[in-house]
């Protein structure tokens, strides 16, 4: 079993109900503070927030769709980076990875890498919809094209979440190069440590007291 501390080192407390108030956010950041999670991941629309010191901001662009122009999302990352942003996890356009365009794929990542410069830049690939070989094409596509990390999820996809399986490939693309991160119905700690054995090196959850309580 992985160490409680070890595992809320790994973990974006994440806060992505487009219903979610300033108020919500405040009572994520205590939380979040409380458990010791590495970062809070919120809409760009609630930057800035004041955190502790020691934690840190995710968010998220052309989330959850994906389905916006490059230079939307590069414009919507420079503004959420300006906003005080560490952070940002993008979803990718869906249709190029299904219609296999990695060139075009690839190019809009760069065109989100290039616009915060200095800042993690997590890809999400929203696994679920995604087949083996697409998976393996859209890490390589983010890894050419300079993301930190290949991500499962939105969490809001109709295809589902993160599997294992899933994790298990995208880091065997990468290698130890980019971060994996595992993100989208992960709501036990079994179901945690199911990816962190996967190769995930950094989670996306909203359970994280249920789940970091049941690695107590």
């Amino acid at each position: 079993m992985t160490s409680r501390a070890d595992v809320a080192k790994m973990i974006d407390h994440t806060l992505l109900k487009p219903e979610s108030t300033p108020a919500d956010v405040q009572a994520l950041v205590k939380e979040a503070a409380e458990l010791g999670t590495y970062s809070i991941c919120i809409s760009p629309s609630q930057l800035p927030v004041e955190v502790p010191e020691g934690l840190h901001i995710a968010t998220v662009v052309g989330f959850p769709s994906g389905a916006v122009k490059a230079e939307i999302k590069a414009a919507e990352a420079a503004r959420a980076v300006a906003d005080g942003a560490e952070e940002v996890d993008m979803v990718i356009n869906i249709a190029f990875a299904k219609e296999h365009r990695f060139e075009d794929l690839q190019a809009e990542i760069k065109a989100v890498r290039d616009a915060i410069p200095g800042k993690v830049l997590k890809v999400i690939i929203e696994s679920a919809a995604l087949t083996d070989e697409e998976i393996v094409a859209a890490c390589k596509a983010s890894e050419a094209a300079g993301a930190d990390f290949v991500k499962t999820s939105t969490g809001f996809h109709p295809a589902g979440g993160a599997s294992a399986h899933a994790v298990k490939l995208m880091r065997e693309t990468v290698g130890d190069r980019l971060g994996v991160k595992a993100s989208g119905g992960i709501r036990t700690a079994e179901a945690a440590e199911e990816m962190i054995a996967a190769g995930a090196s950094r989670l996306g959850l909203s359970a994280s007291a249920a789940i970091l309580a049941g690695l107590e």
